[in-house]
């Protein structure tokens, strides 16, 4: 069999195959019931369990962190410090955590407070990449008390968010995971604050530093979290007026689904590329 015939087979196979798939898809789709869709204008709801009820039933309480209820602390984030991280494949891609983290808070317009230690010697200063974010931010510059909670300037500043907006809820990240986020979390879990670590946001020495710290915190009734899983908690629906805004940080900061949203949309309600196999059809004009 020469190969141009193969080929030529091979390719009748392929439409066959693609043919009878269709076949069964359409006549699966023949015997399913129609579609039902939430409105346009469905809201967000809660559990049907308040929380104090859930309390007294023992219950675990969803008291989730909203762009209304969230405070963003930004730890230490600084070119000297960073050079030591371990515990990710690269810096770059842990830089590109911390970018996109404090993109989603700007995009949510929850309030951030940035912190450094020691800037001015080996530690250096915050990532360039931050503070392009956040020009109008002011730093936190401590001079040696390594707990930025405890710091009397730090935890007025955020005492002042707190208390002026009721904000409860403090998503926080920094360099080093063991350090710079677990010792602040288990100071602001003992006055009060629900506390969540940025985990990918916040590098380590090791890898057992990362595990110990997570453990810790989670034990103290910390709840760790992950950059683009805590984006989406935050947003809760794309329909809200924040969607463009967040959508941005996804596409660049997110690649492998940034890829999926730029084909979509490059090639929606156009004419696709011509299958000169013909086994692609083109999609047929709309009836009017």
């Amino acid at each position: 069999m020469s190969q141009k015939v193969a080929y030529t087979l091979a390719v009748a196979a392929a439409s066959v195959l693609i043919g009878g798939a269709s076949t069964l898809l359409a006549q699966s789709a023949g015997t399913r019931p129609a579609d039902i869709i939430t409105s346009i204008s469905s809201k967000v709801l809660a559990p049907i369990t308040a929380n104090a009820e859930a309390r007294k039933l023992g219950r675990y309480v969803y008291d989730k962190p909203t762009p209304q209820n969230s405070v963003m602390l930004f730890i230490d984030h600084q070119v000297g410090l960073i050079s030591g991280v371990r515990d990710f494949q690269s810096l770059s891609e842990y830089k590109n955590n911390v970018v996109a983290l404090a993109k989603f808070a700007k995009a949510l317009k929850i309030p951030v407070l940035l912190t450094s230690s020691n800037a001015q010697w080996q530690n250096g200063d915050l990532l360039p990449e931050l503070k392009a974010v956040f020009p109008n931010e002011p730093i936190y510059r401590r001079t040696g008390i390594i707990n930025a909670y405890e710091d009397p300037t730090f935890r007025k500043a955020l005492q002042e968010i707190a208390t002026k907006s009721g904000r409860t809820h403090v998503i926080i990240s920094g360099v080093t995971l063991g350090t710079c986020v677990a010792m602040p979390t288990l100071s602001m879990l003992q006055d009060g604050f629900r506390v969540y670590p940025v985990i990918d946001a916040s590098g380590t020495w090791g890898r057992y530093e990362a595990d110990a710290t997570i453990a810790r915190v989670s034990q103290a009734g910390a709840e760790p979290v992950a950059v683009f899983a805590l984006a989406a908690e935050l947003q809760a629906d794309w329909k809200n007026e924040s969607a463009n805004d967040m959508l941005a940080p996804f596409v660049e900061h997110l690649p492998e689904y940034g890829m999926v949203v730029q084909n979509f949309w490059n090639n929606a309600n156009i004419k696709q590329v011509p299958d000169p196999f013909g086994i692609v059809k083109s999609p047929a004009p709309a009836s009017k």
